[in-house]
């Protein structure tokens, strides 16, 4: 008999080990996950807080003055529908004296995208920072390191997380939807930079897994810029059909479309800009 009940104490004993063991770790990734979306709640809270306050103190005018048609592609018939458009811009005394890594300012119109861009000396800072160098999950709208928009190489490169709750390049997913692509007004990104406003017209818009061939800036050749532009636009998905030539200057805006390392990516040409 003792040994039996021995037997029931070891074996009564083991279950409440597996139980507390299971306890124990259900209770510690609960502990985890609450902690983990409590820090995304709260970057992101943090983010816009720092956008809002941007905002309120420096004002993003629209000049309608014509400025300078540069893509030869644009068809006659469309002409003053282009000179139309005005340009977007802001102070960069100000913008500057907040962070001297500003660069630019970027606008997309039925977007959150309405933000100062940024550079560092790589690609990795502001993944991880806000607008005021505060460690930030979020992270901020940048430009690459490899680019420069004094002088526009072949392709300038902007990036930002795809934060769910439409923060930073969160709304860059609504250039999926339909109801975005069918409105043509919407096919433009604006760009201002402390000597030039520019705008941009989309020519591709797609998904992809991660790669760097989309994201190359310079081509030794025409031959291979112009193979590159051709894989760019037969990725469109979009109802989008402007043509694009090799001397038209690429905008590429990157952001993430999941965990698993897929990509969305907007393709514009530089058609018109302003000296400021």
């Amino acid at each position: 008999m003792a040994i039996k009940k021995r037997i029931r104490l070891k074996k009564s004993i083991q279950k409440n080990m597996v139980f507390l063991f299971w306890t124990t770790l259900f209770t510690s990734c609960l502990i985890f996950s609450c902690f983990q979306i409590s820090s995304w709640m709260r970057d992101n809270h943090e983010i816009k807080k720092i956008n809002e306050d941007l905002h309120d103190e420096i004002e993003v005018v629209q000049n309608v003055e014509e400025g300078d048609l540069v893509d030869e592609n644009i068809e006659p018939s469309d002409y003053w529908y282009y000179i139309g458009i005005p340009f977007y811009e802001v102070s960069f005394q100000e913008l500057s004296q907040k962070n001297s890594d500003t660069v630019a300012f970027i606008h997309m119109e039925n977007t959150n995208i309405n933000y100062p861009v940024v550079q560092s000396k790589d690609n990795d800072y502001y993944l991880h920072h806000a607008f005021d160098h505060s460690k930030n999950e979020a992270g901020w709208v940048f430009l690459d390191y490899r680019n420069s928009l004094t002088e526009l190489d072949d392709n300038t490169i902007i990036y930002g997380h795809g934060r769910l709750d439409q923060t930073v390049f969160g709304s860059l997913k609504n250039v999926l939807t339909e109801r975005w692509q069918q409105n043509r007004d919407n096919y433009f990104i604006w760009i201002s930079t402390p000597t030039e406003n520019m705008v941009f017209q989309i020519f591709s818009i797609y998904t992809i897994s991660k790669e760097s061939y989309y994201i190359s800036t310079h081509f030794s050749s025409n031959q291979e810029k112009q193979s590159w532009l051709d894989t760019m636009k037969g990725r469109n998905i979009s109802p989008i059909d402007v043509p694009v030539s090799l001397e038209n200057h690429i905008l590429t805006l990157s952001t993430c479309q999941n965990n698993n390392g897929g990509r969305i990516v907007v393709q514009a040409k530089l058609i018109k800009k302003q000296a400021r």
